[in-house]
């Protein structure tokens, strides 16, 4: 498995609508939210009248025998609310939404931690004969942080506590076919009339699976062979959608995301570096960025560590690098008449 190839794949997901151009807190589509893959609390998600979920499922097949076994991982982000605060006296914050400190910019933001639940591998026929269960929690926590050169003013963070569980199950089709079926949930409590920020923070965010298997082989879920589609066909996928990940040709790999993907989807070698806008278009971006004003810059500079390096990233852009985003030709065939075309 080419592990690099994987996680690049899984990163670009992970925070695929993290923060959108033009990368600052204050413009209006930052205020909100938004992101694939949020799995909400169950209170919440009731509330929603089916447009939100506390849940998906990943169902695909694996070729395989009693000896096969099944690695799951799940991946997601959880906000950290970030708050900034002047000191106005002994004991008592006053919360505003940015401050300015010798020329730099503090802000209230909602900051990620990246969470991951690994399932210790299990073999496919234990699996169905016992399901497996594995419960997962990330206690929530604060922290305040005392603004350099000054004792006046304070950033706070805090996060609340989520939890859920990953349930494993497989259904024996043929001698040598299995179906998997992974449920990711969200079981973390919340007041029932409580508001989508609030939801938010104890909400799993970006929610994706890498899947692996030893000893067998997953077959594609987006082109299944002819005698496999039947089967294949019988697979339900909620909020998510495998994918076979690594190089060209290989099956021990499944990438199940909120995002529809091909099989084996890379990133272009061309890319200097994640955008997290949805459907970004690296030439675009990269070229809005530029047009960005000195005071713009400022504020993308200083709303997070992702979004600084963005900016410095495309500042820092050579000539040459810039010009492979304008468009590449790939796939040229020799055609019997010696002739190049497009493949």
């Amino acid at each position: 498995m080419n592990l690099d190839l994987v996680n690049q794949i899984a990163n670009a997901v992970l925070y695929e609508g993290y923060m959108l151009y033009p990368y600052r807190p204050s413009a209006v589509k930052n205020r909100q939210r938004w992101n694939f893959g949020v799995l909400y609390p169950p209170a919440f998600a009731q509330t929603s009248r089916g447009n939100e979920s506390s849940s998906m499922q990943t169902e695909c097949l694996i070729g395989g025998n009693r000896e096969t076994t099944l690695e799951v991982r799940v991946r997601f982000l959880q906000l950290i609310k970030r708050e900034v605060a002047k000191v106005i006296e002994t004991g008592k914050l006053e919360l505003v939404d940015s401050l300015e400190v010798d020329g730099q910019v503090f802000q209230s933001w909602e900051e990620v931690a990246e969470r991951d639940v690994i399932v210790p591998p299990t073999r496919l026929n234990e699996l169905a004969f016992e399901p497996s269960r594995v419960r997962f929690e990330f206690p929530g926590g604060e922290s305040s942080e005392a603004i350099a050169a000054t004792d006046r003013a304070v950033i706070l963070r805090k996060s609340e506590t989520l939890n859920g569980a990953v349930e494993i199950s497989t259904q024996t089709l043929t001698r040598s076919l299995t179906k998997l079926t992974v449920r990711i949930l969200n079981e973390t409590e919340i007041n029932a009339d409580a508001n989508r920020d609030g939801a938010l923070l104890r909400s799993a965010i970006s929610t994706h699976t890498i899947l692996g298997v030893g000893g067998g082989e997953f077959v594609s879920q987006f082109d299944p062979p002819a005698a496999f589609r039947p089967f294949s066909e019988q697979c339900v996928n909620n909020g998510t959608w495998p994918v076979l990940v690594g190089d060209e040709g290989s099956s021990d790999t499944m990438l199940s995301s909120p995002i529809i993907l091909y099989d084996y989807p890379q990133i272009a070698a061309e890319s200097a570096g994640n955008l997290f806008d949805g459907t970004e278009i690296d030439e675009i971006l990269t070229l809005r960025i530029m047009t960005l004003t000195d005071e713009e810059k400022r504020e993308m500079r200083s709303a997070d560590e992702r979004t600084r390096q963005i900016l410095e990233r495309t500042e820092s852009l050579p000539a040459e690098q810039f010009m492979k985003m304008h468009g590449a030709v790939r796939g040229l065939s020799r055609t019997p008449a010696g002739k190049d075309e497009r493949a």
